[in-house]
């Protein structure tokens, strides 16, 4: 009998206060929106870039590199057309160095190699209207990667996914250095 009671009795006091606690979540959500929103955090997405890059060139020594790929395809998500011709171009992407590779981090008594890092270099310039608005910007990446004797086939394929993943982190990170420049040269 006294569990009916407490059990009947915590109902009662459970849906009293049900829309108190949906109404003090809203506010918390709301307020935690409002904090994030008045700090200038934005989520990762599209990047404002300036209008005069509505049409870019990318000039590269390599147009079949993982990171002329990427930074073609981040550019094209954000609403800019990559041009073949330069002269088509309001602004030109200018890539210095574009250059990846591996290294060996540590290896076990054996002398067989167990630990990899991965490393991704890329030096580039943004022209605009043929003003230079960023000029002899590096960005260097790496990640590590573990490797194991039986795992020989895999760590090939796993190897060319973090060149990938690299690059395309160095080509989000190349348009927002592009992005701040260019709205401080505006």
């Amino acid at each position: 009998m006294f569990r009916a009671n407490c059990s009947t009795s915590w109902s009662e006091v459970s849906s009293a206060r049900r829309p108190r606690l949906a109404l003090a979540a809203a506010l918390l959500v709301a307020t935690l929106a409002l904090a994030l929103a008045g700090c200038g955090f934005q989520l990762r997405g599209v990047i404002p870039l300036p209008p005069e890059m509505a049409a870019t060139y990318i000039e590269t020594p390599d147009r079949f590199s993982e990171l002329h790929n990427s930074l073609r395809e981040t550019l094209r998500a954000n609403g800019v057309q990559v041009v073949e011709d330069r002269r088509q171009a309001d602004a030109v992407i200018r890539i210095r160095q574009d250059e990846t590779g591996e290294r060996v981090l540590s290896v076990s008594a054996r002398n067989i190699p167990r630990e990899f890092e991965v490393f991704y270099i890329v030096e580039f310039e943004l022209a605009v209207a043929g003003e230079i608005r960023l000029d002899d910007q590096r960005i260097v990446q790496t990640r590590a990667y573990t490797w194991r004797e039986t795992e020989v086939l895999g760590k090939a394929e796993e190897g060319r996914r973090i060149r990938r993943a690299l690059a395309d982190d160095l080509a989000s990170r190349m348009l927002r250095r592009m992005s701040s420049a260019t709205e401080a040269g505006s």
